[in-house]
This record gives structure tokens, sequence and C-alpha cells, in this order.
């Protein structure tokens, strides 16, 4: 699958798409996929890595944190 690059650079996140499981001690966050944008800038593709046990059906978009 092609993603968005510019000057032969890879593609940068425009998220990262969480599962928020309730867990004892509050919520944890897990990372289950990134959203890139199309070359068009009319859209974008959600690239699901894994699918949450007990998915509620909700994902949560955040920007990506520089590391």
């Amino acid at each position: 699958m092609k993603q968005t690059t510019t000057a032969n650079t890879p593609a940068t996140p425009l998220y990262n798409a969480y599962h928020v499981a309730e867990a004892t001690n509050g919520k944890r966050w897990i990372r289950i996929g990134t959203v890139f944008a199309h070359e068009d800038g009319q859209g974008a593709n959600l690239i699901l890595d894994a699918l949450p046990f007990n998915f509620d059906g909700r994902v949560v978009l955040r920007t990506p944190k520089s590391e």
C-alpha cells in the first residue's frame, strides 16, 4: 500500500490510533494503528496493526508526539 511521500522522505503520520481500555488502575491507551493523509489532501488512510479484544467500536485518534 502506497503512503504519502514527498521528495523521497517517508510519510509523516497525521495521527496515531488508540483503543482506550478500562483497567483496574484507570484507563490503558493501546496503540492499534496510524493515520496517513492522501496525497491530494482530500482524505486519509487508517492502517490498523491490531484489533483489540472486547473492542467497543471506538478508535481514538491523537497527534503523534515527537520521540
